[in-house]
């Protein structure tokens, strides 16, 4: 590829923060950058949630850009047909400004709070945007179910990750599911399906002079529970995103929801350390430290 969109390409730098696909920051002749993201080689073993990724991110973005008014880059182009390379690729509009996760520590209250809320107004437009089915974008076959059928769906498919690759947790796989199953007819409150980044972590939020500028990654999103935001999780409630957003969890079945929440993120930052081939032992003992939380505490809340 010498060129894009007519203008010669001046230079390419990898971008190193992502896992699934490979992406690159391509600077044009005239000085314009751009994202170029690649989609991993068919051989590379991939968690299930993990899988056709690029083409959820191309729709969600579209999506997202044409229907909420929130800072997404603009997809230029998309090629899923791997004839030019061996690999789906897409390319977008490049976000300028730093993510939050690297500025934080260097933000005063005040102005963590102000990012966090409009974090929290960005999610709200984000999740405004409505499906007409439960499930993965892209997947018609799972188009009548419902929202505990899907999310059921989303947890057997972690689970059977963890016991193909041969990951042991301190709770037994029938111990796990039996459980969370205790909690699913919370699920059943989930009657409409809305538009789900799930992966909005600090992280996918990048912040130019203390606002936020862009975000990013939409490569997980789904038609699903708003609730199961990372903001409304263990990790990232505030009160300023909740001010934001409009909303914050309250009642006894969006609590039970929430914990069924934490523990599918819980069981997918352990399974994916063996995916990954982590050789950081502090991290991957600290993945085991968080489950033990999210699985006592669905335990023993309610």
């Amino acid at each position: 590829m010498k060129s894009i969109v007519g203008q010669p390409i001046k230079s390419v730098t990898e971008l190193a923060d992502g896992w699934a696909n490979t992406a690159y920051c391509i600077v044009l002749s005239d000085g314009t950058p751009l994202v170029l993201k690649v989609a991993p080689a068919k051989d590379k073993p991939l968690m299930r949630c993990e899988q056709n990724n690029m083409r959820t991110e191309v729709e969600a973005l579209r999506l997202v850009a044409k229907s909420a008014n929130v800072p997404v880059p603009r997809v230029l182009s998309y090629d899923p047909s791997c004839s030019l390379v061996p690999c789906e690729y897409f390319i977008m509009e490049y976000i300028q400004g730093t993510p939050l996760n690297k500025i934080k520590a260097s933000l005063s209250e005040e102005e963590l709070a102000a990012v966090q809320e409009e974090i929290g107004v960005y999610n709200k437009r984000i999740n405004t945007i409505q499906g007409e089915t439960f499930g993965l974008l892209g997947r018609p076959e799972r188009g009548r179910m419902t929202w505990k059928e899907v999310f059921h769906s989303m947890i057997e498919g972690v689970l059977a990750d963890g016991e193909e690759i041969g990951v042991v947790f301190p709770e037994s796989y029938g111990e796990i599911r039996r459980q969370m199953l205790r909690h699913f007819d919370a699920l059943d409150e989930v009657k409409v399906p809305y538009l789900v980044h799930w992966d909005l972590w600090e992280g996918n939020v990048f912040i130019q002079d203390g606002k936020v500028s862009g975000i990013i990654d939409f490569e997980r999103a789904f038609w699903g529970d708003p609730l199961i935001e990372f903001f409304f999780g263990r990790f990232g409630a505030s009160p300023a995103f909740e001010r934001g957003y409009g909303r914050s969890i309250t009642t006894e079945g969006e609590q039970r929801r929430r914990l069924l929440y934490n523990l599918y993120l819980d069981l997918i930052l352990v399974i994916e350390c063996e995916f990954r081939k982590y050789t950081d032992q502090k991290h991957i003992a600290w993945t085991y430290e968080n489950f033990k939380t999210g699985f006592e505490q669905l335990v023993t809340r309610f």
